[in-house]
């Protein structure tokens, strides 16, 4: 098929590989002309595990333009949603897409709104745009459900596919575009798409905060949160993903959908006062690390190595990291901060500039007073603690193997 992704962010530049990778033609549009220079020489825009080797087999089926010239037969909106103040999404570029996609688009398309968005938007805001341009065209809801670092894999082994949808034809298109994927489909209103989307990602985020509240208490008694969720976990009811208790959840999906269910919800008269809860935890947790830290030292004056910058191993995203909650505070108290992260250093710096940043983890600890592990990065299992002045390690994702010789703590265990 003719495929035309408007956005070529990590969902957009994701879904238009993956889909090119299927064998269909695929276009890519965004308005960033850097990023699509970038695309049309054969270079992912961003770091995702697999994504570049995808995309280099694939780019005689890859197309990357900056201008609204639509002739494809579906065409799925995949650009941001960012935080307003209030917590709602910003909808300003899902609706600048939809008026050029009404503009550009031919008779009988297709349009999929794949970005996140509140429950009712594609057919409340989308439709009635694209409506106005005066063309026939099918409306469709398809919400991703990528998780950083292993976004190839999810977007070809789903658990499921969501299509939400108005009519039988445009459910049956689209069950053909995604046939080469072996996985159950659900067809729903384009409103229970979008709420399917946002209560996955809800749902998965009170795993986290949940644990880390358990792990809390555990922390007081002096028992193994993670012996704990294991034994919860062996329930078939509630099976081990998301338990494991640290610094809590960041990204571009949990921290920003929680908050947009929220507000949307207290627009709608109806207070979440789970999901409130749930934020709440999440937003005190990592600064329990500071909290941990000071039992052994005044920061002031004193250098902290800060091992992991990504919001999570495998991926350069730093967008909600739980390091930065962490470092700001640091930098509150007078602390001189020396950070290292394999692939994040670069975005981090948008927001630090003038921290220390190292070219390695021996780098980063030579003459540490202490180090906080705030990544699940492989390389930080077994750190060589020895050319640290202080050996005092507090960690916040229990990714280290070997204690011995150093003080040790972790943030809720």
């Amino acid at each position: 098929m003719k495929v035309c992704v408007v956005g070529g962010g990590y969902v957009g530049v994701t879904t238009a590989v993956c889909f090119a990778e299927m064998g269909n033609e695929v276009k890519i549009i965004d308005i960033d002309k850097e990023k699509i220079d970038k695309i049309k020489k054969g270079e992912a825009p961003i770091y995702e595990e697999g994504l570049q080797e995808m995309m280099e087999r694939n780019m005689e089926r890859i197309e990357a333009t900056t201008e609204y010239e639509i002739d494809e037969d579906i065409i799925f909106i995949c650009v941001g949603t960012p935080s307003k103040s209030d917590g709602s999404i910003e909808l300003k570029y899902v609706e600048a897409a939809a008026k050029r996609i009404g503009e550009t688009m031919k008779d009988g398309s297709i349009v999929v709104v794949k970005s996140t968005v509140f429950p009712g938007t594609t057919q409340q805001v989308v439709k009635p745009i694209i409506e106005s341009y005066g063309k026939n065209f099918g409306i469709a809801m398809n919400p991703e459900f990528l998780r950083e670092g292993k976004a190839i894999h999810d977007f070809m082994n789903p658990d499921r596919i969501v299509i939400g949808v108005e009519d039988e034809e445009t459910a049956n298109i689209l069950k053909k575009l995604y046939e080469p994927i072996k996985a159950p489909v659900l067809i729903t209103t384009p409103t229970e798409a979008e709420m399917i989307k946002y209560a996955s990602n809800a749902f998965l985020a009170t795993k986290i905060s949940f644990a880390n509240e358990i792990g809390n208490l555990c922390k007081i008694l002096g028992i193994d949160v993670y012996k704990v969720m294991k034994g919860v976990s062996m329930d078939h009811r509630i099976s081990p993903h998301f338990l494991n208790a640290g610094v809590g959840f960041g990204g571009s999906c949990f921290p920003k959908d929680l908050r947009a269910l929220l507000a949307g919800s207290r627009q709608l008269g109806y207070e979440m006062e789970l999901i409130d809860a749930v934020l709440s935890v999440n937003e005190r947790q990592p600064l329990r690390i500071i909290n941990i830290l000071e039992k052994y030292m005044d920061v002031k004056g004193k250098t902290i190595a800060v091992l992991g910058l990504a919001f999570k191993a495998n991926t350069d995203d730093v967008r909600e990291s739980r390091s930065i909650p962490v470092i700001r505070e640091l930098i509150r108290k007078g602390a001189i901060v020396k950070a290292y992260d394999p692939m994040a250093m670069e975005n981090m710096k948008k927001i630090f500039p003038d921290i220390i940043y190292c070219r390695s983890v021996k780098e980063a600890l030579k003459e540490a007073d202490a180090c906080l592990i705030l990544t699940d990065w492989e390389e930080f299992s077994e750190p060589d603690f020895s050319v640290m002045k202080r050996k005092i390690v507090i960690e916040g994702r229990r990714v280290l193997k070997n204690k011995e010789g150093i003080t040790y703590e972790g943030v809720c265990w």
